[in-house]
């Protein structure tokens, strides 16, 4: 007798859901699809996304999607540094330094990573190592990157001004590989 009160009980709320629609259980006219996934697509590269994600300030997003190319690629320098300056822009210096002297012990020909590492020690309070490795980034370079130089200009005004003067010193930039650089404020 108690399955039957059930089994009315589910079949009267059906109904009386049925009922609730105006069109009841057959599709309205012009209703709108989202869009299928075309498998046969080529997809995005992981890193340039990670890039993209850098310069929209999606840090989160963007370590995710260094991860995903870190599969296909593997922990080469373009990954390293990526997930090394998604981390600093989520304020995790200490995981951005070590990523970042990965990177440089993979290839140590590039001044947009050896930028990236001279940033984060910056912003570590680790000035003259920083100095040092903004000026190697600065020869390398040929002098060529704005962001590179006026990153060394903010090392060596702090270093040089660091007891008697405050530096304005959230202009740091990150450089990536390729085109385009990144801003990292200090006030996280």
């Amino acid at each position: 007798m108690g399955r039957f009160i059930c089994g009315a009980l589910a079949s009267l709320s059906l109904l009386g859901l049925a009922a609730c629609s105006t069109g009841g259980f057959s599709a309205a006219g012009e209703q709108v699809y989202a869009p299928g996934v075309n498998q046969r697509a080529v997809a995005e590269d992981g890193i340039e996304v990670g890039h993209r994600l850098i310069a929209a300030g999606q840090y989160e997003l963007a370590i995710k999607s260094f991860n995903r190319a870190a599969l296909e690629h593997g922990l080469d320098v373009d990954v390293l540094s990526g997930l090394g300056s998604a981390n600093l822009g989520l304020g995790r210096l200490g995981q951005a330094e070590s990523l970042l002297r990965k990177a440089v012990k993979k290839d140590t020909t590039q001044p947009e990573v050896w930028n990236n590492l001279g940033v984060v020690l910056m912003e570590r309070g680790k000035t003259v190592e920083a100095e040092q490795i903004l000026r190697r980034a600065y020869a390398m370079d040929n002098g060529e990157s704005d962001a590179i130089r006026d990153n060394l200009r903010l090392a060596l005004a702090k270093s040089e001004n660091s007891d008697t003067v405050g530096i304005d010193d959230d202009n740091y930039k990150l450089v990536r590989r390729g085109s385009g650089d990144y801003l990292i404020s200090s006030t996280l």
